[in-house]
């Protein structure tokens, strides 16, 4: 099989492999499509503090069991899966309370083990998914940065009335768009800077897309007709979180997303005399993971308004080059 390796920071080459054998309790997944995202492209960067190299990446993934692990019950071979990424060791305090996402030991596929930038891709078998009726690898494939969506408004906490500012309208910030909206936000407004996203935008749910950069607090205040209740930052730029602390209300929340790897500061005085909470979401479980697909099943997400190609396995390196220019937000889907 063909395997998209990373070698080291911004180097990654094309490699023949073996096809891997499932162990007991794994099974082999055969690829249909995998996404492309920002933490595959920090890899890349040598900006992902967790990852190994050499490392096959993509943790987005889905494709058709073709072998289980001796010994091992799971999704019979011909099944088209999701898999989801996450892996828990089942012994620490959050493993034990049942957020396996937030593992003391954290393991990814795609990052602490190899993922689904290659031919096949070995996982355990309770991270396989059951893809849905009707839906194809493609849209399955999508289920990951939806299900981080979804984690998100629920860390939010989002109520029928709120005003929700969204800062990105990249995979992720479209993803919460959609989800606040389907929790009940009165009105949803994405901001950024990139105005060719605001069609992908508005289909995705939103009410309203602004851009000011001269202005971002103000613009987005006369948008919402007051500050908002719950801001999400999914863009990771320093100075996005002293931003949204001016754009929510007094103790209004601000939700962080972003993969932000330089150093960022914010008026923390700012903060404490509206008493802002300030959630992290970056994780899912099992439960968004599946909702994120039953969304999908549903027809209620147009998998087309987050994606801007699909590229052969082969022409993965060239990909990854290309996105150093990259002027797109959304994202790149790789199939076989």
């Amino acid at each position: 099989m063909q395997a998209a390796v990373f070698d080291r920071p911004g180097a990654i080459r094309l490699e023949a492999r073996e096809r891997p054998e499932p162990g007991p309790g794994e099974a082999r997944v055969a690829l249909r499509a995998a996404g492309l995202c920002a933490g595959d492209l920090y890899i890349y960067q040598g900006k992902n503090p967790y990852v190994t190299y050499p490392r096959v990446g993509g943790h987005e993934i889905a494709g058709i069991v073709d072998a289980l692990g001796p010994g091992t019950a799971g999704p019979a071979p011909g099944t088209l899966v999701a898999v989801e990424p996450f892996i828990g060791c089942g012994r620490c305090h959050a493993c034990r309370i049942g957020k396996p996402n937030c593992c003391a030991e954290l393991r990814i596929i795609g990052v602490h083990r190899d993922g689904g930038f290659a031919g096949h891709v070995i996982a355990p078998v309770e991270k396989l998914v059951a893809v849905p009726a009707g839906l194809t690898p493609y849209e399955a494939s999508f289920a990951e940065p939806v299900a981080i969506g979804v984690q998100a408004c629920r860390r939010g906490s989002i109520g029928a009335g709120d005003r929700v500012l969204v800062l990105g309208a990249g995979p992720i910030g479209l993803a919460v768009a959609f989800w606040a909206k389907r929790m009940g936000a009165a009105k949803v407004a994405v901001q950024d800077v990139a105005e060719f996203q605001q069609a992908r935008a508005l289909e995705m749910g939103a009410d309203v897309f602004v851009v000011d950069p001269a202005d971002p607090v103000g613009s987005a205040e006369r948008a919402l007709r007051g500050k908002a209740d719950i801001a999400f930052e999914c863009v990771g730029i320093p100075g996005l979180i002293a931003q949204a602390v001016n754009q929510v209300r007094n103790r209004g929340t601000i939700l962080l997303l972003g993969l932000c790897t330089r150093p960022d500061t914010f008026n923390s005085f700012a903060m404490l005399s509206k008493e802002v909470r300030l959630v992290t979401a970056a994780f899912f479980t099992r439960q968004e993971y599946e909702a994120a697909l039953d969304a999908l099943a549903e027809g209620a997400i147009e998998p087309r308004l987050l994606v801007t190609g699909t590229v052969p396995l082969a022409d993965t390196p060239d990909v990854f080059e290309s996105l150093k220019h990259r002027t797109s937000q959304c994202k790149v889907l790789i199939a076989p």
